[in-house]
């Protein structure tokens, strides 16, 4: 009642604003000046007015209607934070749901104004709701920021995060930012484009090799970028910049203006011609800057496409990390089936625990992501997060999920297992076969060059669509290097949408394979391994292609019912088990070794 006494009170001030402003409808999505995944706490504002905590959700607010919209992966945790609050949360892409925009025309009134802070919403969104507001003539304002005069630091809100940003050298990336800068401007030149603005992260921190920490666990800086074919320019912090970047920048003819001179200097370089910018990515309010100077060709950045095919430095590095955190996981896995028995853990004293034995590696500085660790009801909700005072205890029964990952020097990682604490019903036993079976089909698959994700998400998804379940998400993500733990453009997913632009998998890119079965109110059941995808033979039927899996860490023995497999899927996990007790136990104390040589024995 106390959230829903505060969130109340924050859309009562918004709904004042917005009167005052002249704005009928609000709209407020998850998102920074760049259009990231996820966003430092100062651009937070969804969550500020929802209570929603999910990295992913819109809020569209009226004077009598408050609705947030969101994704599979949350429905579950949504509905439990916004219980008891005014805001309706719909179920995207559930049958019979709308969309936002669908919604915004069913009930905006002619000579309405919508209203929204252009410099978060990405312009192909801001397009689309200028469609959607156009069609029932109403009117759009995209300067109006619901957070000014409500959410202030005076009153709580963080500082626009400014964190120290470093250089990498070549023997990390492989390859020199001014070797980088050249492939942008070869396809600039195909596209017969003049200029190049750049407003993506991860992007930006693979073209320029440097890394920042201005978004938790996402080693990305604030920054902007200028490329012409005389001139490359960084718009970023300076405070955040030492005398070594300042140097950096200046020995590779970058130059450096601040991150809030961006739109005066684009105003002044930017004079006529042709820039290339991916409307994905780039603010409104870029974008309309952009179009009152020049011709705008809208192509996903070439910086997406080149950051997703790791190069062999590249490779070699995540080969030798994924070890490394393998047996880091594996180590974990042992003590909690081994501990439980003496000391019960809460699934916050585990997620720590975990995250203490990969930081140990000398090599891990930081997490990918905040640890998920569910204990049976929780693990439904596949993005929940426990906390000290907000935690399950776990028991000797049941199942815990833990997904974990680690930035380390030389790679990301992005791992989850789900761990029998001991005894497990039946019907778990038959859910954690089945997801084991998806995944290990998936890693095994052979496939000709040309195919995307959307035409191997069925060998995943087979074992669980056979008896009339799904799980709501994708199941595989591109991955990246020191970067993102989300990364495109490639993905594995089994839905067709029409404004997705679906990607070929190329050798050298890295994608996650993770399956699973979620049970409101009983468990959550997630296999998750990292796979590289390689050129397989070449022959009179084309180039064919498959995946390496880099993660070697034990799948649960117990919870697996050898007889629902098939010949084949029996063999591909007993090699599996037997790759990971190969690479994995020179790592481990004897006792461990032990312990793993009995959970890796083959299975008949």
């Amino acid at each position: 009642m106390e959230q829903n006494h505060v969130i109340t009170d924050r859309l009562l001030k918004l709904r004042n604003k917005m009167k005052q402003d002249g704005i009928d409808w609000c709209y407020i999505p998850t998102g920074d000046f760049h259009n990231s995944e996820y966003v430092s706490d100062y651009f937070t504002i969804r969550e500020f007015f929802s209570g929603f905590t999910g990295s992913n959700g819109t809020l569209l607010i009226s004077a009598d209607f408050a609705g947030l919209w969101t994704d599979g992966r949350y429905f579950i945790q949504a509905e439990q934070e916004l219980k008891d609050t005014s805001i309706e949360l719909f179920r995207m892409l559930d049958e019979g749901v709308p969309t936002i925009n669908e919604y915004l025309e069913s009930h905006i009134k002619k000579d309405q104004t919508l209203g929204f802070d252009g410099r978060v919403v990405p312009a192909t969104m801001g397009e689309e709701i200028e469609k959607a507001v156009k069609k029932c003539a109403a009117f759009m304002n995209v300067e109006f920021d619901p957070a000014e005069m409500i959410w202030t630091i005076e009153n709580g809100r963080s500082e626009m995060p400014c964190n120290p940003v470093r250089a990498l050298s070549s023997d990390l990336t492989g390859m020199d930012c001014l070797e980088k800068i050249e492939l942008v401007r070869a396809e600039m030149e195909k596209q017969n484009a003049k200029y190049h603005f750049i407003s993506k992260l991860d992007d930006l921190m693979w073209l320029f090799n440097i890394r920042g920490n201005d978004v938790e666990c996402n080693p990305v800086a604030l920054c902007h970028a200028l490329l012409s074919k005389e001139e490359a320019i960084v718009f970023i912090q300076k405070k955040a910049l030492g005398t070594e970047m300042f140097e950096y920048f200046s020995s590779r003819k970058i130059e450096v203006y601040d991150y809030f001179e961006a739109a005066e200097v684009i105003k002044e370089k930017v004079t006529d011609g042709n820039i290339l910018i991916d409307k994905k990515n780039i603010s409104t309010k870029f974008h309309h800057i952009l179009n009152e100077k020049c011709v705008v060709t809208n192509i996903s950045n070439p910086t997406e496409m080149m950051k997703a095919v790791k190069n062999r430095t590249e490779i070699e590095k995540l080969r030798d990390v994924y070890l490394k955190d393998s047996v880091a996981v594996t180590k974990f896995i042992y003590e909690m089936k081994n501990a439980i028995d003496h000391k019960n853990y809460t699934e916050y004293e585990a997620a720590m625990r975990m995250d203490q034995i990969r930081m140990e590696i000398p090599e891990c500085y930081d997490l990918s992501f905040p640890t998920i660790c569910g204990y049976q009801a929780n693990a439904a909700m596949m993005h929940y997060q426990a906390a000290e005072d907000r935690c399950a205890q776990v028991h000797a029964e049941g199942m815990l999920l833990v997904d974990s990952g680690g930035q380390f020097e030389g790679g990301t990682t992005d791992v989850t297992r789900t761990i029998s604490m001991g005894e497990v019903t039946k019907k778990q036993k038959d859910h954690y076969t089945r997801v084991c079976r998806g995944m290990l089909n998936l890693s095994a698959v052979k496939f000709l060059y040309g195919c995307t994700g959307r035409n191997l998400d069925i060998i995943a998804r087979q074992p669980m669509w056979e008896t009339g379940m799904d799980y709501k998400c994708g199941t595989g993500h591109g991955i990246g290097y020191m970067l993102n733990v989300h990364e495109g453009p490639q993905s594995i997913r089994w839905q067709y949408v029409k404004t997705n632009v679906e990607t070929v998998l190329e050798e050298g890119m890295i994608v996650s394979n993770e399956p699973g079965i979620y049970l409101d109110g009983e468990y959550g059941i997630r296999i998750e391994n990292i796979m590289l995808c390689k050129k397989a033979e070449k022959n009179s039927d084309g180039q064919f292609m498959e995946f390496e899996t880099l993660t070697y860490v034990p799948l649960d023995r117990a919870a697996v019912v050898s007889e629902m497999m098939s010949d084949i899927e029996r063999e591909r996990l007993n090699q599996y088990q037997a790759n990971v007790y190969e690479k994995v136990s020179p790592y481990l104390t004897e006792t461990e070794r032990e312990w793993l040589y009995m959970e890796t024995r083959p299975v008949s």
